[in-house]
């Protein structure tokens, strides 16, 4: 049987949705959803299929469409496509394809759930895939959340399926004679996750041939002391973090009594954008002169005598703050271009449209603004702060003009670049440097832009 049982349990279990609740399915073609499909067919739940065509693919992309349609033909239940150019995306949002993906069928999801009230969206993920994020996420780098990986539910989205292995899918798919496509990217090791799937767990499971049901015990106990921690910081927050008229109040006594002092003054500031970096860079400037800002997206820090004082970031005049992540190329703004490049070679140029910047000095995201009074840097060559007026002043720079001016600021709100003047000397390339990050800065063609 199609261990109908075990699913109808684990849905039930973890209160993934109600009997009469109508849910949409997002079916791929592939072994798991083709399967989870089946099972809410003889369960009777009230379901839709959806299916998203990327045109990765060609024809093989074109195969999936016909086979879900005809599936969802068979089951008798509504189907819903679409097509993304999923390429194009990519590249209008500097993203990788894979992230492209994501974003589009997630927002498209969302779409078909709202307007033809589903109540949940159906993920077909299993245990191996719990496993695969979780081992990704530890070579990469996480936090707690990363440990525990997929859960069976998060807002809108349900993972029916994370009962089964998928060496149990692939039986349970052969012993009831289903139908399904396979997708040919998932035997290529060009991704991560994949080389992951093909060559660490099979090393893993030879260690511990139990590893799936390690793995769910391992999830659960994750999942159970991160609502720990959230719970012990949401009681935090309410002591010590003040709110303001327009700001919030941190403490710099209570902050230097946190233990572990990192971990918590993080999860603290997670709500504001700042990330684990700029944690660390704060403690580290606590006791330094005061006046010292950090940004994230969305806000500014800045460290005051007895308190850090976060408020919703503004332009200052009239100017747009952009923002620049790890991976962007190219950034517009009013009347420049920025371009972006890297090289794995300690390399300068005295060019001043260009910056040359040791990488593993960056905290990321980087910001784009204008000049405001107290703004100082270390001009390159010089070891001494000076002022960005007085610069200004020196460069004859027109007040007019100034206020123009991009700035390229660090994450930690140190100045990197007086873009198209000067570089700060602290952010100089040397002989040690393993990585050169390149800012280019470019004057927009206006004629060229309006034909």
């Amino acid at each position: 049987m199609l261990a109908l049982q075990y699913f109808k349990d684990h849905i039930s279990s973890n209160a993934l949705f109600s009997e009469g609740h109508k849910v949409l399915l997002a079916v791929s073609g592939g072994k798991d959803s083709v399967l989870m499909a089946h099972l809410f067919k003889l369960a009777g739940y009230h379901f839709g299929i959806a299916h998203c065509n990327f045109g990765l693919r060609a024809d093989e992309s074109q195969r999936d469409e016909s086979f879900v349609r005809i599936l969802a033909a068979t089951l008798d239940v509504p189907f819903h496509v679409t097509h993304f150019k999923t390429k194009d995306y990519a590249a209008a949002n500097k993203v990788s394809t894979q992230m492209a993906a994501r974003t589009l069928r997630y927002d498209w999801f969302e779409e078909v759930r709202l307007s033809h009230e589903y109540e949940v969206i159906a993920l077909a993920q299993h245990l191996d895939d719990v496993m695969e994020t979780v081992l990704l996420n530890l070579t990469r780098g996480t936090g707690i959340a990363g440990l525990h990986g997929i859960l069976p539910k998060r807002g809108k989205l349900i993972r029916p399926m994370l009962f089964l292995t998928r060496a149990e899918i692939d039986r349970l798919i052969e012993n009831n004679h289903l139908d399904y496509v396979e997708d040919s990217s998932n035997l290529s090791d060009d991704y991560a996750r994949n080389k992951i799937r093909h060559h660490v767990v099979p090393q893993l499971r030879e260690i511990n041939p139990s590893l799936g049901q390690t793995f769910q015990q391992n999830v659960r106990r994750f999942a159970e002391t991160e609502m720990v921690l959230q719970n012990a910081v949401a009681v935090l927050r309410e002591q010590i973090l003040l709110p303001g008229n327009h700001n919030w109040h941190l403490s710099i006594a209570k902050i230097k009594a946190l233990h572990p002092q990192q971990l918590l003054l993080f999860e603290l500031l997670k709500p504001f954008d700042f990330s684990e970096a700029v944690a660390a860079e704060v403690l580290q400037s606590i006791d330094k002169q005061s006046g010292t800002t950090f940004y994230s997206s969305t806000h500014r820090l800045v460290i005051d005598r007895k308190d850090l004082i976060i408020d919703l970031l503004t332009d200052h005049a009239g100017q747009p703050v952009v923002f620049i992540h790890q991976h962007d190329h190219f950034i517009e703004l009013p009347c420049h271009q920025i371009f972006i490049s890297s090289s794995a070679l300690p390399f300068f140029e005295n060019a001043s449209n260009k910056a040359f910047v040791d990488a593993v000095k960056l905290i990321y995201p980087l910001l784009i603004r204008t000049w405001q009074p107290g703004d100082k840097f270390s001009p390159m060559g010089m070891k001494t702060f000076k002022k960005l007026s007085d610069f200004f002043i020196d460069e004859k720079i027109p007040l007019s003009e100034k206020e123009h001016v991009p700035l390229l600021i660090n994450g930690n709100g140190e100045v990197i670049w007086v873009c198209g003047l000067r570089q700060d000397n602290r952010y100089k390339v040397t002989a040690s440097t393993k990585k050169t990050v390149i800012f280019e800065l470019r004057p927009v063609d206006y004629l060229n832009k309006q034909e």
